[in-house]
């Protein structure tokens, strides 16, 4: 059935994470997947970490840190190109599909947000750099609580704006501890299995399984 409320998680799901050190691939030489790969596992594992302990630094903090250890762990590539590596992902590629699903699901009346664990500032600038202010109507930052996703109080930053129910939105991201942590919420879930992954967490599943955004049209 179709929903009148879909948020979306940012990073994975509407912007492509791998697209900074993709942009200075030729500069950074053959182990650019390597430090790209590890950039993006730091940064989530320093967000969790950081939510167990209760000693809370925003995304971008936890970015940069993630990026130096990255670094520290390929020394093939050269520290000199962190700035461009940081200012890339301020302004990472959008996925070819976002700009018209997003605005198919704006023309038929929906409710479009973001809810991120990216600070107020990346968003803004992601959103902005892909163009999609016209589409989107919240943004949702998990710096408001200082806890990072999946803690329920995230999740609750949208139902408690939007004053709703759960069940009433659907959400939609690439990653599965996400679509987790939303179902185990009470949102309907859409997990966009980009690189299609294992599945995992099965008493948690999916309300639905794309893999990209163009189904959600139809869904």
């Amino acid at each position: 059935m179709p929903h009148s409320h879909y948020v979306f998680d940012a990073y994975g799901t509407l912007f492509d994470v791998h697209a900074a050190v993709r942009r200075h691939a030729e500069e950074i030489g053959p182990d650019g997947q390597l430090l790209s790969d590890l950039w993006r596992a730091k940064q989530l594992e320093y967000s969790w970490v950081r939510t167990l302990m209760d000693t809370y630094q925003d995304f971008w903090t936890l970015t940069e840190q993630a990026l130096d250890y990255a670094f520290a762990r390929v020394p093939s590539a050269d520290r000199s190109l962190r700035q461009k590596l940081l200012d890339a992902y301020l302004t990472l590629d959008c996925y070819p599909e976002v700009p018209t699903v997003l605005r198919s699901l704006k023309a038929s009346g929906a409710r479009i947000a973001i809810l991120s664990n990216g600070s107020p500032s990346m968003l803004a600038a992601a959103v902005r750099s892909a163009a999609l202010d016209d589409i989107i109507d919240d943004v949702f930052s998990v710096d408001a609580i200082g806890r990072f996703k999946t803690d329920p109080g995230t999740y609750d930053l949208v139902t408690t704006q939007w004053r709703l129910y759960p069940d009433a939105v659907s959400f939609q991201s690439s990653n599965r501890w996400d679509i987790a942590g939303a179902a185990q919420f009470g949102f309907r879930t859409v997990w966009i299995n980009r690189a299609t992954m294992p599945d995992e967490y099965p008493d948690l599943k999916p309300s639905l399984v794309l893999p990209d955004l163009t189904g959600l049209i139809r869904a």
